[in-house]
Order: C-alpha cells, then structure tokens, then sequence
C-alpha cells in the first residue's frame, strides 16, 4: 500500500521539482536585493557621469543591450573581445565603427565589483544600465528583470544576421524582430529608442540622395553634411531625432508623420503599411507609446537569459573568466 501511495506521489513530485527548477531559473527584479544591495545607486552614479560628459552616450549604452540581446539572447556576448583565438560580435557588420560605449560598462563593472565581487553579471549591467540611460534622458522607468549570468562563447556571423540594418524594409523590420519573439507592435515601441542618439552618413546616405518617402528640405538639409560619394563623410553624425536628439521623447514618431525619419528603415515603420496607425498613435499620445516601450524593453529582457549555473559571472566584461 505505501509503495502504492508512493507511486501515485511520484509524478506529483517529479512535476513540483520541474517547476521548482522553472522557478527558480526566471529572471527577478530583487535578484540581487541581498546579495548587492548596492547595485542600483552603483550602476546610476556611473551613467549619470558619463551622460553629463556626453550626452549622446545615453543613446549608445541603450543600443548596446539592443545588440547584445539580438545575437544569441541577452547574454553579455557583445562585450567580449576578439582575441588570437575568439572571434567576438564587435566586428560584425552592424558593430563595427559604431557600436560603443564599452569603457563606461568597464567602469560601471569595476565599481560594481568593489561593491560586490563577482556577483552581479555584466548581462544584467547591460540592462539596467539601459533603463537608466533612458530614465536620465527624461524617459519612463521600469523595474528591470535580473539574474542572467554571462556567456561564453559570442557569435559574429549571429550578429550580421540578426540586427536588422538601416536598410531594412518593413517587412525585414518585422521579421527580425519576430525572430526574438517580439511583435510587429513590440518592433515599432522598440524603434522609438531612436528618438535619442546619432547615426552616421554612410547609414543614412542612400535614404536621403535615392528615397521618394522623405521630405525634400529635410532631405537637402541631411545631404549638406553627408556628401553623396561613398567614403566621403561617411562617419559625419546628424541625429536620428531631428528636434530633441538628447531628450527621449515621442517627437521620433512626429518626424516620421512628417516623412523626417533619418534612416531608411525609420521611414518604413511608416510609409504606408501596416503599422501607419500605430505611429501615428504615438505621435500624439506620448503616455501610450511610454507603456508600450517599456513593456517591450522587459520583454525584449527576456530573450534567452542564461540563468542557473548556465554561463559565469565575468569579472572582466571584456573576456571569459
């Protein structure tokens, strides 16, 4: 009878350890409330800094997480060097020349390891210093998911595949993102992270000289600082918000209402197809596109983390342990 009994318990059991094994394998906003009580006022004293140095890397650090998380989950692979041996994500395509901001993630990591030594991944670095950068420019805040411990292994060839170029038709745009579970709404919130930063001529070149959708002072103004011969200017800066490049705001979505999107694939989101509607939602309703960013950003958190004892705790951002 008990082994009976025993029996009948066993998959009740078995299903409780599986669940308890899910459990504790998702990410949390109190991951490290014990463990580096400090981490929160660590990470924004450092971003705070670097944004009053500069305030185009508030921009740069937010794209960051962007990358990382689009090549193989949000896993901190971005950030590891290339050495002999390994070949990293900094030189694919979409990183190259453009990507940075890794010197202030040095900093935010040392400061965090003197707080806390190796406990906090420098994945999680990423993302909280994202929703700080976006909360210093005059953006929304949210309680930022963490527990996700630091691969590995990087992949150059996930990161020419996966981050979708400036090229990017609407349909290209949509299907990147689909490929990290994220929607067709989820992309065009998330796009809206271009209401900060700058790109380069040799990324908004061929939109301003060759693209119908744009309007044509705009376009000329665009043209005045980035000349139409490739290797000309190509890494002249013109911002991607034509009215408040350092402030996140909504005015990105006003601008492509008004055909002023910098970039090709900024003008597609809307240019007549199917997410019209929904830009022109957040040209007028701030408070709408703020909630649907946020949740997009902690869902976009979510893709692939290494949790458990998948991964490591870098104690160098830059190279595995």
């Amino acid at each position: 009878m008990a082994s009976s009994s025993f029996k009948s318990l066993a998959p009740i059991a078995l299903v409780f350890f599986i669940l308890l094994g899910t459990s504790s394998a998702q990410l949390t906003p109190n991951f490290y409330s014990s463990s580096c009580p400090k981490l929160f006022p660590t990470i924004k004293s450092v971003v705070q800094s670097a944004i009053s140095s500069e305030k185009r890397m508030g921009a740069s650090l937010l794209r960051l997480f962007f990358h990382d998380c689009f090549v193989n989950g949000c896993d901190g692979s971005l950030l590891l060097d290339d050495t002999s041996s390994f070949t990293g994500e900094k030189n694919a395509n979409p990183n190259k020349g453009s990507v940075r901001g890794f010197d202030v993630i040095d900093k935010i990591k040392t400061a965090v390891e003197q707080a806390c030594p190796g406990v906090v991944s420098c994945a999680d670095i990423l993302a909280v210093t994202a929703r700080d950068s976006v909360v210093l420019l005059g953006g929304p805040t949210w309680n930022v998911k963490l527990g996700r411990r630091d691969s590995r292994t990087a992949s150059q060839s996930g990161a020419n595949n996966n981050i979708p170029p400036p090229t990017s038709s609407l349909s290209n745009l949509i299907s990147k993102f689909s490929a990290q579970g994220l929607s067709a709404k989820e992309m065009v919130a998330l796009v809206g992270a271009h209401t900060i930063g700058q790109a380069r001529c040799t990324n908004f070149r061929a939109h301003v000289y060759n693209d119908t959708d744009i309007d044509a002072t705009f376009a000329k103004t665009r043209q005045s600082n980035c000349p139409s011969t490739s290797g000309s200017g190509d890494n002249n800066l013109a911002p991607l918000d034509l009215q408040t490049p350092v402030a996140f705001d909504n005015n990105y979505f006003k601008n492509l209402v008004s055909k002023k999107g910098l970039l090709h694939s900024d003008q597609q989101v809307f240019s007549g197809g199917s997410t019209n509607s929904q830009v022109s939602t957040y040209s007028t309703s701030p408070s709408t596109w703020s909630s649907d960013f946020v949740a997009a950003m902690i869902k976009m958190g979510d893709i692939s983390p290494l949790t458990g004892k998948s991964g490591e705790i870098r104690k160098n951002c830059r190279k595995t342990n």
